[in-house]
């Protein structure tokens, strides 16, 4: 992609998919991102500033000599900054716009959900459990192969299967940090279906005499067969229980001993012994679903979970092909328009994406 082609189709088609010039107008207004000409004659110029300076390698003096190089706006670099602060609103709606019906529902078989979350490390930080981070939770399409909904938070926010609306008669997939029993009733309560992998001690597991199930036990009974397929009912914060099916099956010996050893590298780091019952739990894969046995067997639900693959690759093309990594600055008012920025170029460019994959990294700004 040239740097001609950017500064005129390719930057044409960008506006056109947000809804052209009059309608970025008025979101910019309404947002308060862009009140009145001043520096910047109108909302599809300052986008292109902004848009410019996040994903380009240029400093804030560097775009803003840039900027009055081609005449797009006569600005300061403090007056940039001053935007870009002013912008998060509005690059939320946009990122809105652009998630507009890019996902419908699958019109052959089921669409199939994908529910992950990836971190971007805050100035100054590492993407590390306990650091400071901007959490992009994210929900992925199958078989359109895009996202279709993103969250940005802080470390704090949760990983939580329901973050998502949910689409009447999907399947949504999730990891062991999605094993919320809460999360999961209002997916299903929604009309959604589930496959998420749990840890043994991920939920307190209950028969339906409201026992208590002894997980560790019940895997070393079905050891011999090498997996598990049955009824099960997780307990709920306000006291009911939701009812589940659990499938377990035994992982390769290799699989197996990698996870022994994650399990023991990580007990190392947080200083605590790993217990005798983890290093049993980590020869299974182990899984709830809402889905019923009829109509899906347990070798059904392993292939469905094994698709969350695809997630991973499509956070892998946002953080090579547009370039996410941490934002610079410390302040918050300006590193989540930098990151918002990142997830409207993906969103806009995943029609292309295939094309883009294989060339250098772009900059708006060329």
């Amino acid at each position: 992609m040239s740097s001609e082609s950017l500064s005129n189709r390719d930057w044409l088609q960008i506006v056109g998919r947000l809804g052209g010039a009059r309608a970025l107008e008025s979101s910019a207004r309404e947002t308060k991102a862009f009140v009145r000409p001043r520096e910047v004659a109108c909302a599809t110029d300052l986008l292109r500033l902004i848009l410019s300076y996040c994903l380009s390698a240029m400093s804030l003096r560097s775009t803003a000599a840039w900027a009055g190089a081609i005449e797009l706006a006569k600005i300061s670099d403090a007056g940039l900054i001053y935007r870009l602060r002013q912008s998060a609103t509005w690059l939320e709606w946009l990122v809105a716009k652009a998630l507009e019906g890019a996902s419908p529902p699958s019109t052959q078989g089921r669409l199939i959900r994908i529910l992950d979350g990836t971190n971007v490390a805050k100035a100054g930080s590492k993407a590390k459990k306990g650091n400071k981070v901007w959490r992009v939770h994210s929900a992925f399409d199958l078989p359109l192969e895009r996202f279709s909904h993103f969250v940005l938070t802080d470390e704090k926010g949760a990983e939580r299967l329901d973050r998502a609306p949910v689409v009447k008669g999907e399947i949504r997939l999730g990891d062991r940090g999605y094993m919320h029993p809460d999360a999961i009733a209002n997916v299903i309560e929604a009309g959604g279906d589930i496959v998420v992998r749990a840890g043994w001690k991920s939920a307190i597991w209950l028969d339906a005499q409201d026992g208590r199930i002894d997980l560790i036990a019940a895997l070393r009974e079905a050891a011999p067969q090498g997996s598990m397929d049955r009824p099960i009912f997780v307990k709920r914060k306000n006291g009911q229980r939701l009812a589940l099916r659990l499938i377990t099956v035994k992982k390769s010996p290799e699989a197996a001993e990698k996870a022994r050893r994650q399990a023991r590298r990580a007990a190392q780091q947080e200083g605590y012994t790993v217990s005798k019952a983890t290093l049993e739990a980590a020869d299974w894969v182990i899984l709830v679903t809402s889905l019923s046995a009829d109509a899906y067997p347990a070798k059904d639900i392993l292939d469905l979970y094994r698709l969350r693959w695809r997630i991973e690759i499509a956070f892998k093309r946002l953080k090579s092909l547009i370039g996410l990594a941490a934002p610079p600055g410390l302040r918050d008012a300006s590193a989540k328009p930098w990151v918002l920025a990142h997830l409207l170029i993906i969103l806009l460019l995943e029609p292309s994406v295939d094309e883009l994959e294989d060339s250098p990294h772009w900059p708006l700004a060329a």
